[in-house]
């Protein structure tokens, strides 16, 4: 269907405009005709700049979703057809793209797919995970608690997500504007000092030489630099690409000092999470596993979940593999022992999950708490030093004159 303007006075003389659907102009004339608006105008609505440049379209966020599972979830309980309940989420959705993917997901429900086959067309917007917890209600029948149980764990997953991001946006800015200071006072102030001192003659003092040279390197070499540092990120970026790359640096990150810890728990956190609500949802624990280990982030979390997923295939439990891996806690390994012991292991998962909310929590706010003097004793060292190795010569020739 397409989109149509439409304008005109009402009985009362007051200016009515609108946006309305249908297959052509014709129809669209006769549904506006049925408003009884005086001499209506009704017109194909012209394309937005994204739909003629695709790269430009803005991307569905998390927000968007966590809303719509919300709402789906509301209209669902009230009784409404689920085609009924994607055309009014189509018409209120604010992101345009979000607003076409729903038309495609009710016009492939209309053809006689699944909700969840349709969804699955759009894995970018809809994961493996959603895909399948979505069949899961369809196929039990509880379709609106599945998704008030998405939108809980959607909304979960992006605070602690938030959390974290806002805890590494403070050392990132410090250590750009850090660099970005550097380089000006290397590049254009030194030389300046440089020039000085050499139309004065005297020897210079080994902290200001040596200071003087490394910007005689960085002025003559800092597009080559550039260059260097680009073609460093890129050679990264391929080699994490490869299975073994992966594998090394997720390894690698886990043992970083504080870093290390907090990754650890925040795979702990989505792990328990998202293992609970899927096997609350009647999903089979080892398609659940399956699903988790794809969503888990690193690789070696990944690989844990796979050893999981093979031994209880075997007959093992699955506390024993995941105390094995050496990845997770040996206290949350006991906790899921006797989730499995005593039959409860969906809510066990959710209790751990809560705890290592928390535990991310705490761990955020250490990791802030040490980053600021660390970056604050960083910079006055670096900038601090690069002033005193500039005015050593003038204290000297002071002290001289004196």
């Amino acid at each position: 269907m397409k989109e149509f303007l439409y304008k005109g006075k009402n009985k009362r003389g007051v200016l009515v405009k609108g946006i309305i659907e249908a297959n052509s102009l014709e129809s669209a004339k006769n549904m506006v005709s049925k408003k009884g608006l005086v001499n209506p105008k009704v017109g194909l609505k012209p394309k937005e700049l994204y739909e003629y440049v695709p790269a430009l379209a803005p991307s569905v966020t998390s927000k968007d979703v966590i809303i719509f599972c919300r709402q789906f979830s509301t209209m669902i309980d009230a009784g409404l057809p689920i085609i009924q309940c994607l055309d009014l989420l189509a018409s209120q959705a604010e992101n345009p793209t979000f607003k076409m993917i729903l038309k495609q997901v009710k016009e492939d429900v209309e053809g006689g797919m699944t909700l969840a086959d349709g969804l699955k067309r759009h894995p970018n917007e809809f994961d493996p995970l959603f895909v399948n917890m979505i069949a899961a209600g369809e196929a039990g029948g509880i379709l609106d608690t599945i998704l008030r149980r998405l939108s809980e764990n959607l909304e979960k997953a992006a605070k602690l997500k938030a959390k974290v991001k806002s805890a590494m946006m403070y050392p990132t800015i410090t250590i750009c504007v850090a660099v970005a200071v550097v380089m000006v006072i290397m590049v254009f102030v030194i030389p300046v000092f440089q020039k000085m001192f050499a139309e004065m003659g005297a020897a210079l003092p080994q902290l200001t030489q040596i200071v003087i040279n490394i910007s005689d390197f960085v002025k003559a070499n800092v597009i080559y630099m550039g260059i260097g540092a680009g073609l460093l990120g890129f050679a990264f970026k391929k080699y994490y690409a490869t299975g073994k790359g992966r594998r090394t640096v997720d390894a690698f990150a886990l043992t970083l000092p504080v870093m290390g810890m907090l990754i650890r728990k925040i795979a702990v956190a989505k792990f328990t999470r998202t293992m609970s609500t899927m096997l609350a949802s009647g999903v089979a624990i080892m398609d659940a596993l399956d699903i988790v280990a794809k969503t888990a982030g690193n690789m070696s979390v990944e690989l844990a979940i796979y050893d999981v997923r093979s031994g209880i295939s075997e007959g093992r439990t699955m506390a024993d593999p995941l105390l094995e891996s050496g990845v997770f806690p040996p206290m949350v390994c006991s906790m899921i022992a006797v989730g499995e012991q005593t039959g409860a292991l969906d809510s066990m998962l959710e209790k751990i999950a809560d705890f290592y909310d928390d535990e991310v929590d705490e761990a955020v706010n250490n990791m802030t708490e040490m980053i600021e003097p660390a970056m604050m004793c960083f910079l006055g060292v670096v900038v601090g030093g690069l002033v005193i190795a500039m005015y050593l010569p003038i204290f000297s020739m002071a002290g001289g004159v004196g």
